[in-house]
């Protein structure tokens, strides 16, 4: 379903997405026809300020599921942190780091599989502060494949490298 939220993200219109957050809040959970919310929408855009404002009023905005379970911080291990937002999205959600999509792969299998040096450099020091790091290391894909071996897979010495130092 398409709100006026999601067309206010689309078009980067901050201060009508604003008014509706006070509205109608349940629209930023809301999932449009392409299985995106108002939050991916922003990201995909390149809509920072649109982006930053929405986690301002709900910092839980980042774990939303959309298509195939990808949330936001799934979206930026895949395209990169060009936005700068990756900090945002992991200071009030670390755990976001554990959330999985369909396919059963974490923003770290995601970052990896796209040579995203850049996300890792974030993703790496979230992930050692948390007890939980070595299950988010060793998680397999739906093809069996955890970090190391996408990264061994796609010949990234210096992901790999990373990726065994958060192992030890």
């Amino acid at each position: 379903m398409e709100t006026p939220l999601h067309i206010s993200a689309e078009e980067g219109c901050i201060e009508f997405a604003m008014e509706m957050m006070n509205l109608k809040p349940s629209f930023s959970r809301k999932l449009n026809h392409q299985g995106l919310s108002p939050l991916h929408i922003a990201v995909r855009k390149g809509h920072k300020e649109m982006a930053l404002r929405l986690l301002e009023i709900d910092k839980h905005l980042v774990r939303v599921r959309g298509k195939k379970g990808k949330t936001p911080l799934h979206y930026l291990s895949k395209v990169g942190n060009q936005l700068g937002l990756l900090d945002t999205f992991l200071e009030p959600s670390p755990d976001s780091i554990q959330d999985v999509t369909i396919e059963n792969r974490t923003a770290l299998h995601i970052a990896i599989q796209n040579n995203r040096l850049d996300v890792l450099q974030l993703l790496i020091p979230t992930l050692k502060r948390k007890d939980y790091h070595w299950e988010v290391v060793n998680r397999k894909d739906k093809d069996g494949n955890t970090a190391l071996h996408i990264a061994t897979i796609h010949n990234q010495p210096k992901v790999l490298k990373s990726t065994i130092k958060l192992q030890g």
